[in-house]
C-alpha cells in the first residue's frame, strides 16, 4: 500500500476526522455482526415452537438496529468523502501555484492537454483513492475479522475451516489482477493526456482549421486518438471485470461446502439449524470484505498511477528560481555583456548583448526575425534564467529581487494579446481590479480604442469570448495596451503589439504614450514608423547588437536600419497612391 503511505503527510494533518469517521465505520460493522446472531436466536425460537414475547423483543432490537446503521453510515460518508475532496482541492491548489511559478522553459516541456489531464483526471483518482480507498480497505478489513472471530469463536470452527478453502485462491486471483490494471490504467492517463492534447489543441486553432480546410483531417487524426484511448481504457474495464467472478466463484464453492458439511453437522446433531442459519447469514457478509478489497486494489493501482504523475509534475523545481527578498526601487535597466543559449539549442539567442536604460526614456528594439528582441524581453521580466549579473535593474541584478515585485515593473503587451471571457472594463482592468470607470476609460482613449469599445452592444460592459475571438486583432492589441497603461508599472513594454493596426493608428497611440511622463518603455516593432522617437535604438540581428543609436544617425548610416527604413518608406508611398 505504497500510495497510502505517500498520502500519510495528509492523514496526519487531517487524522481527527478520518478517526471519526473510522469510528463511525467500525459502529456500523459491529451492529452488523448482531443482525445474523439475532435472527439466528429468533429461527431456534420458533422452531422450538417458543415464539412469545421475545420475538417481538427481538424484531424491535433489530429495527433499532438497521435505524442506527442507516444514521451512522449517513455520518460517515459526509465525513470521510468530504475530507477526501479537501485533498483533491488542496492538490489543485498546489499544481496552480506551481503553473504560475514556472517560466517558460517548464511550458516547453509540457504540454497543456497534458497539464489539464494531470488537474483534473489524475486528482480524480487520487481524491477516490483517499476516500473510498480508505472506506473499502479499513471496513473490508474490520468486517472479515469480526466475522472470522465469530465463525471461529462463536459458532463452529471446524465448519469455517472447511468454508474458507476456496479463500486463497481468490487472494492470487486479485494479486495478478491489481497487477494488471496498474498496468493498463497508467496507459490509459497517459493517452488521456494526448487526447486532451489534441482537443485543446484544436479547440484553440480552430479557425485556421476552418481555413485550411482541415476539418476532416483533423476528425480522422482525433478520432485515432480517442480510438486509442477507448480501447486502453476498454482494457482497464476489462482487467476490473475479473475481480466480480472471482468473488462469487469463490463465495459459491464456499457457500456449497458450508451446506453440505453443515448439514452433515446437524445431523450429526452438533449444530443447530438456527447457529447454520447465522453462519450462512456471516459467510454472506464475507462478500462484501471480498468485494472490498477488490475494489481496494482496483482503487489503489487508479490512484498510485495517478500520484506517480501528479508528484512527477509537483516535484518540478521552479525553472526561474524566486529566491529574491528585494524590492525594485526605481526603473533604470542595464545590460552587460548578455549571452543567453535556449535549452537544447547549439546557436546562442543573444551574445555579449549591452545596454541601458535610464528611467523616463524610450529604447527601440529592431531587427529581422528570429533577431532575439523578444528573447531579451522576456530575459528582462526573468521567464528565463540567465547567468547572475548581467541583467540589472536600478544597479542590481535581476535575481535580487522577489519574482512578483520585479515582474509588477513591467507592464508587457506581446503580440498575441490575450483577454479572458469577461468584460473589456474587466480585462482592461486586469491588473487594477479597484480602478474606476473613469481611468479604464482614459486608458482605452490612449490605447485608441474607446471609439471601437462604445460602438458596441453594451460598450465597456461587452463580454468578449474566450481569449477575444469576438474582437479584431488590432482591437485586442489595442485592449491589452490600454491594459498596461492602466496598470502603472514603470516601465512599458510593447512586443510588436502594433502589427495588427494601421499607421495612423499607430502614431495615434503612440503620440499618446510620448505625453505619458515618468514611464520608460521598450518597443519592439517590425515597423520603423513606431520607433522614429526613441530615445535609443537597438538592431539586433542572430543575437548580437548589429546597430546601436538614435533614427536619424541610423538613416544615415548604412546598415540594415537604414534599409528598412528605405524599403518601408516607399511602400508606404505607393500604398498612398
Amino acid at each position: 500500500m505504497t500510495l497510502f503511505r505517500q498520502l500519510a503527510w495528509f492523514f496526519r494533518a487531517h487524522w481527527r476526522t478520518y478517526s471519526l469517521a473510522l469510528l463511525m465505520l467500525a459502529a456500523v460493522a459491529v451492529m452488523n455482526m448482531a443482525i445474523p446472531y439475532l435472527i439466528g436466536r429468533a429461527v431456534d425460537a420458533l422452531l422450538a415452537a417458543e415464539p412469545g414475547r421475545a420475538d417481538g423483543r427481538l424484531a424491535w432490537l433489530i429495527l433499532a438496529l438497521g435505524l442506527a446503521i442507516y444514521a451512522l453510515r449517513l455520518g460517515w460518508r459526509r465525513i470521510l468523502f468530504g475530507t477526501s475532496y479537501r485533498l483533491g482541492n488542496l492538490l489543485r491548489r498546489r499544481l496552480f501555484a506551481l503553473l504560475t511559478r514556472q517560466g517558460q522553459g517548464f511550458f516547453s516541456r509540457y504540454n497543456t492537454g497534458d497539464l489539464m489531464a494531470r488537474a483534473t483526471n489524475d486528482i480524480d483518482a487520487i481524491e477516490v483513492a483517499a476516500g473510498e480507498g480508505v472506506l473499502s480497505g479499513f471496513d473490508g478489513l474490520l468486517t472479515l475479522l469480526l466475522v472470522l472471530v465469530i465463525l471461529f469463536g462463536v459458532i463452529d470452527w471446524r465448519l469455517a475451516l472447511v468454508a474458507l478453502l476456496p479463500f486463497p485462491l481468490m487472494g492470487l486471483a486479485f494479486y495478478r489482477i491489481s497487477s494488471r490494471i496498474h498496468h493498463h490504467f497508467a496507459a490509459a492517463l497517459n493517452q488521456f493526456s494526448v487526447l486532451n492534447d489534441k482537443a485543446q489543441e484544436a479547440i484553440a486553432g480552430i479557425r485556421l482549421v476552418k481555413s485550411m480546410g482541415r476539418e476532416q483531417a483533423e476528425s480522422d487524426e482525433f478520432a485515432a486518438i480517442a480510438r486509442t484511448a477507448a480501447e486502453r481504457n476498454y482494457a482497464v474495464a476489462r482487467a476490473e471485470a475479473l475481480y466480480e467472478p472471482a468473488v462469487f466463484l469463490s463465495m459459491s464453492a464456499a457457500l456449497l461446502l458450508t451446506l453440505g458439511f453443515g448439514a452433515w453437522r446437524i445431523w450429526q446433531q452438533q449444530l443447530t439449524v438456527g447457529e447454520l442459519t447465522s453462519f450462512t447469514l456471516y459467510l454472506s457478509q464475507l462478500i462484501w470484505p471480498m468485494f472490498a478489497f477488490g475494489w481496494l486494489l482496483n482503487i489503489v493501482e487508479r490512484g498510485s498511477a495517478a500520484l506517480q504523475r501528479v508528484d512527477s509534475l509537483l516535484a518540478e523545481p521552479d525553472s526561474v528560481p524566486d529566491l529574491g527578498r528585494a524590492e525594485p526601487a526605481g526603473a533604470a535597466i542595464e545590460a552587460r555583456g548578455l549571452d543567453f543559449c535556449y535549452p537544447g539549442q547549439a546557436t546562442p539567442a543573444l551574445h555579449q548583448v549591452g545596454f541601458s536604460l535610464a528611467p523616463g526614456r524610450v529604447l527601440g528594439l529592431a531587427g529581422p526575425t528570429g533577431a532575439g528582441k523578444s528573447t531579451l524581453l522576456q530575459l528582462l521580466m526573468r521567464y528565463w534564467e540567465t547567468a547572475p549579473g548581467q541583467l540589472l535593474l536600478d544597479g542590481r541584478p535581476l535575481e535580487d529581487y522577489r519574482l512578483d515585485a520585479l515582474r509588477r515593473q513591467f507592464a508587457y503587451v506581446p503580440q498575441d494579446a490575450f483577454l479572458f471571457s469577461a468584460s473589456i472594463a474587466d480585462n482592461i482592468a486586469l491588473a487594477r481590479p479597484d480602478a474606476g470607470r473613469d481611468e479604464v476609460i482614459e486608458a482605452a482613449r490612449l490605447a485608441w480604442v474607446h471609439d471601437d469599445i462604445v460602438a458596441l452592444p453594451e460598450g465597456y460592459d461587452t463580454r468578449v469570448g474566450e481569449r477575444g475571438m469576438t474582437l479584431s486583432g488590432g482591437q485586442r492589441q489595442r485592449l491589452a495596451i490600454a491594459r498596461a497603461l492602466l496598470s502603472r508599472a514603470p516601465v512599458l513594454v510593447l512586443d510588436d503589439a502594433l502589427s495588427a493596426v494601421d499607421v495612423h493608428t499607430e502614431q495615434h497611440i503612440l503620440h499618446g504614450l510620448r505625453r505619458r511622463r515618468g514611464q520608460s518603455a521598450i518597443i519592439v516593432s517590425h515597423r520603423l514608423s513606431a520607433l522614429e522617437h526613441a530615445d535609443r535604438i537597438l538592431v539586433l540581428n542572430h543575437g548580437r547588437v548589429q546597430q546601436d543609436g538614435h533614427h536619424a544617425g541610423l538613416v544615415a548610416e548604412d546598415g540594415w536600419y537604414r534599409r528598412m527604413w528605405t524599403y518601408q518608406q516607399l511602400e508606404a508611398g505607393l500604398d498612398e497612391d
